[in-house]
């Protein structure tokens, strides 16, 4: 018989040896990649949108029904199915779309 204050220290078998290590390096994985992925999500949503004029002068009688801001244009389509081609600074029209 053994003696109780001394415990039998059993070797542990070589796979469960590996499925310990392997559980542990997914789990450093995992986290990383939460890191990561938390990461890349504040840098994209912490990030300017596009600067928005206060307001846009549409000629006369023309009411729009759509607006989309790009690289130095506005485009904005009307209750008239046209498309009107904006330059950002002076709203003047740069060029007419017409929809067929």
């Amino acid at each position: 018989m053994t003696d109780p204050s001394k415990p039998e220290i059993q070797e542990e078998p070589a796979q469960l040896r590996f499925l310990r290590r392997l559980v542990t390096t997914l789990t450093v994985v995992m986290i990383g990649g939460l890191v990561v992925v938390i990461g890349l999500l504040v840098i994209r949503l912490s990030a300017d949108g596009p600067s928005l004029p206060s307001e846009i002068t549409l000629p006369a009688g023309v009411t729009a029904q759509a607006v989309t801001f790009g690289s130095g244009w506005i485009a904005v389509v009307t209750t008239q199915n046209q498309i009107l081609i904006l330059d950002p600074q002076s709203h003047a029209v740069r060029q007419e779309i017409n929809i067929k």
